[in-house]
């Protein structure tokens, strides 16, 4: 517990000295403790916890986090509150820890559930609960048995919350309120769940068929809980690919660094406000992430160039969409994410490149990609230049829109940053450090006005025509390649 915060360690004892205090009564001579249902708890409460730490490492928790509740719910169903707090701790102490100090958490965790059990165990007793349970002949009491059991779930949900929150408070000076308002709400269903699948183990535990018929209701719970984590563990996979690829396009273009999870927020936000399904929003927030990979493909002397580019090196940065499409074709979560990849530079005049889609023939994904994109490199601050207001981003973007971009992708993003807006945090610098302008490549004044015919630098002086933008009046001008004919709008700059 050496690493372990001083404030976090009081805490610690804190909550271990009042879990052997709520144990205490049930070592008491005068108090009846059904000890054989005990011990058969805790057994099996730590053999869910054994084979969860048995099961790979990286995935989101054990496969027994979950099967281990029931459990621990059907000892605060069918035990004394001193004894249901006994059965959680061999089974915390004996769980998987993924993350140091080792010692400190499992003791804490162990506190916490056998106080929580305590305090589910005392509430469902106040209500009457193990009256409702039936046994020694008499049948359970439905529907009036679940009552205390979700009235027990209540009780499991508040005191893990809080004490949560307060070690949190404690370790990480986080704010109670705000540890509760996020803990609290996703966990209250799924113990509710847990509740009634102990309910369930405990009114069969009572029955004429024993303890043994109780494992028939945990045995689903199990398996339920081992493909629920095998997909999350999947979904921490595609996360892991996601974070692997995007850190090498920040390694190689390090003058957007944040630029791609920015654009993905900004493509979320859109995908929200146009009421799409959560696959779908994931999905999106891939392809917003990812729409830059193709920069991997790029020459690092033309992503890096300080001057204007040649047409030559134009027509390479223009390539980037297919080599990132073909970087990412055999990753099959991405789905719809690939074809925004590969079509987000298209415009809806049929003017943008790599094929010179028109309407609706560009993708939904890329249109909305799109939008996010430019805005993100108008809001964004850069080392050359300072962000252009939320305002006037969305002024550009409602201009070319019906040309350039969708209407209908444009007016979501404003009906979502009216209703969410657009944090500091997302507008922060994207390259490591300030960069002086040298030569005649001198960046545009912060409030220098824009033409329309002038293009809005998304990637700054070395853009293939950000640095004609922002030099001085007697540069010779740099000449087009076929592909880069004046567009209006922000998306002109082909290195965004």
């Amino acid at each position: 517990m050496s690493g372990t915060p001083a404030a976090a360690r009081v805490c610690i004892l804190a909550a271990v000295l009042c879990a052997i205090w709520c144990t205490l009564p049930a070592f008491a001579p005068d108090t009846p403790v059904p000890w054989g249902t005990a011990v058969l708890l805790a057994a099996l409460g730590l053999g869910c916890e054994a084979a969860g730490r048995r099961s790979p490492s990286g995935g989101p928790g054990p496969v027994a986090a979950g099967a281990f509740l029931p459990v621990l719910l059907a000892a605060s169903f069918l035990l004394p509150p001193a004894a249901a707090a006994l059965v959680a701790v061999g089974g915390s102490l004996a769980g998987r820890v993924e993350q140091p100090p080792y010692a400190a958490r499992r003791i804490w965790r162990a506190a916490q559930l056998a106080l929580t059990c305590a305090a589910a165990s005392w509430a469902y007793a106040a209500l009457g609960g193990p009256a409702t349970l039936g046994g020694g002949g008499a049948a359970p009491d439905f529907p009036r048995a679940l009552l205390p059991a979700c009235a027990a779930a209540l009780a499991f949900s508040l005191v893990l919350t809080a004490l949560d929150a307060v070690v949190l408070a404690a370790a990480e000076r986080r704010p109670v309120h705000r540890s509760v308002y996020e803990l609290l709400p996703p966990a209250l269903g799924p113990h509710l769940v847990h509740a009634l699948a102990g309910l369930m183990t405990a009114v069969l535990w009572r029955s004429p068929y024993g303890p043994l018929s109780a494992l028939l209701v945990l045995l689903p719970m199990y398996l339920s809980c081992w493909v629920f984590a095998q997909y999350h563990r999947e979904q921490a996979a595609h996360r892991a690919t996601i974070r692997a690829l995007v850190h090498a396009v920040d390694i190689k273009d390090t003058y957007t660094r944040g630029h791609s999870e920015r654009v993905g927020r900004a493509s979320v936000l859109i995908a929200r406000e146009l009421g799409m399904d959560d696959r779908r929003v994931e999905g999106l927030r891939f392809a917003g992430i990812l729409h830059d990979i193709g920069k991997l493909g790029v020459p690092t002397r033309v992503l890096r160039k300080d001057g204007p580019l040649t047409p030559e090196e134009r027509r390479i940065m223009e390539l980037h969409p297919e080599y990132g499409h073909e970087i990412v074709r055999g990753i099959g979560f991405l789905d719809e994410a690939r074809d925004a990849i590969l079509h987000h530079h298209e415009r809806l005049d049929g003017s943008g490149y790599p094929y010179g889609l028109s309407g609706s023939r560009i993708p939904e994904f890329a249109r909305v990609v799109a939008v996010a994109d430019a805005f993100d490199a108008m809001t964004s601050t850069r080392s050359y230049r300072r962000a252009r207001p939320v305002p006037a981003a969305l002024a550009e973007l409602k201009r070319c829109a019906g040309s350039q971009f969708d209407p209908r992708m444009v007016g979501a993003l404003d009906r979502a940053l009216r209703r969410h807006g657009w944090s500091e945090a997302d507008t922060a610098v994207t390259a490591d450090e300030p960069r002086e302008p040298q030569g005649p490549h001198a960046p545009l004044e912060a409030h220098a006005p824009l033409e329309s015919h002038t293009p809005l630098e998304a990637h700054g002086p070395r853009g293939p025509r950000g640095a004609a933008a922002g030099a001085r009046r007697d540069a010779p001008p740099v000449p087009r390649a076929r592909s880069a004919a004046p567009l209006s709008g922000p998306s002109r700059d082909r290195r965004r």
